[in-house]
């Protein structure tokens, strides 16, 4: 793991961003401000690793990460992207399984960390804290259910990779009219190719091809959806 800069907890406010403990009673957040450590954490840094004997749980306040699980073979996939509100580790620090993956940092930020006995305790002793827990791994039962769904019942590379591009629009895949969707690539081709299941050199040829047929342009890391009905129509599911 990176080694974080610790900084002095402080209140949970009300409306911050995608943070899971927002709508805690004063008190109780104040518990659960009094068993949590605010870090900063680098690019690259790990939080957890996967088979890692767990130690707590950690939401991101600011910045961005991915778990990924690697085979016995040194395959690697990406099974999550995480953003500012997630929590990680928390199905492991509850039933006290192993970390099921790792989570690295995609970019400077602020995370809190909460140890699993302290967690453990005020489930125990609060309720309302359980239900909140509990609603959070509810919640993270379903992006695992589509990255399972997507490499399972996708044929082909190039349809995983047209359901990912088809994520990024602003629009997804309810309005097919209108004018190109452009965005920024918030991955490289690894990681795009560790999110679809499949190789560096096949994610450039897939994007090589989806360029010659129109239906994409790329450049200066801009990336331009020119023909969203056809990249639909890739998707079989």
């Amino acid at each position: 793991m990176g080694a974080p800069q610790a900084v002095p907890g402080c209140i949970i406010p009300s409306n911050a961003y995608g943070h899971p403990f927002r709508d805690l009673s004063p008190d109780l957040a104040d518990l659960v401000v009094s068993v949590s450590v605010t870090s900063i954490y680098r690019r690259k840094a790990r939080l957890f690793i996967e088979g890692q004997k767990p130690s707590g749980v950690f939401i991101l306040r600011t910045g961005k990460a991915k778990l990924t699980t690697c085979s016995i073979f040194g395959k690697t996939i990406i099974t999550r992207f995480a953003d500012p509100g997630d929590v990680l580790g928390l199905n492991a620090a509850v039933s006290g399984r192993p970390y099921g993956a790792t989570a690295e940092m995609m970019a400077n930020g602020q995370v809190d960390f909460i140890p699993q006995d302290c967690l453990l305790r005020l489930m125990r002793e609060r309720g309302d804290f359980a239900l909140v827990v509990a609603e959070q791994l509810s919640a993270s039962y379903y992006p695992l259910h589509d990255v399972v769904r997507s490499l399972g019942l996708a044929a082909h590379p190039v349809e995983r990779l047209a359901k990912l591009l088809l994520s990024w629009t602003s629009t997804g895949s309810d309005d097919a009219s209108g004018s190109d969707h452009v965005f920024k690539l918030p991955l490289t081709h690894q990681e795009i190719a560790d999110s679809i299941g499949s190789t560096r050199e096949t994610v450039s040829k897939l994007f090589s091809e989806l360029r010659q047929k129109h239906l994409l342009r790329s450049e200066g890391g801009e990336l331009t959806i020119m023909n969203l009905l056809e990249l639909q129509r890739i998707v079989q599911f």
